[in-house]
């Protein structure tokens, strides 16, 4: 099993719901986050004074999917949140020791 984490512009969330759902994908969580990367924030004006915003928005995905799906749900993730501009985001991809469905007792792939 892997725990897919991305960090996408908020408003790429719902095409990127979409493609991931189309692919078999049941389930997510999502976190609105501030951050940045390479881009270190940027300045913006507001009402004639200029002011840096050192932490751009972002939103978190975080997917757990069995190992043979993961490389699925990155490209799709990769493709579909892709702008061609600074800050897209990133995506991690880390193994899951184990997983427990509270309400039934599943464990592992079945709790996914």
């Amino acid at each position: 099993m892997k725990l897919i984490i991305a960090a996408i512009k908020p408003f790429k969330l719902e095409e990127v719901r979409e493609a991931l759902t189309a692919i078999g994908v049941r389930g997510m969580m999502v976190t609105e986050i501030k951050g940045f990367g390479s881009q270190s924030g940027h300045t913006e004006i507001y009402r004639g004074a200029e002011y840096a915003v050192n932490f751009v928005p972002k939103v978190k995905l975080e997917i757990a999917v069995s190992s043979s799906m993961a490389d699925q749900v990155v490209e799709t993730i990769q493709k579909t949140a892709k702008t061609d501009k600074i800050g897209d985001g990133k995506i991690f991809v880390l193994d899951i020791q184990q997983a427990v469905r509270v309400r039934t007792g599943e464990t592992d792939e079945e709790a996914l």
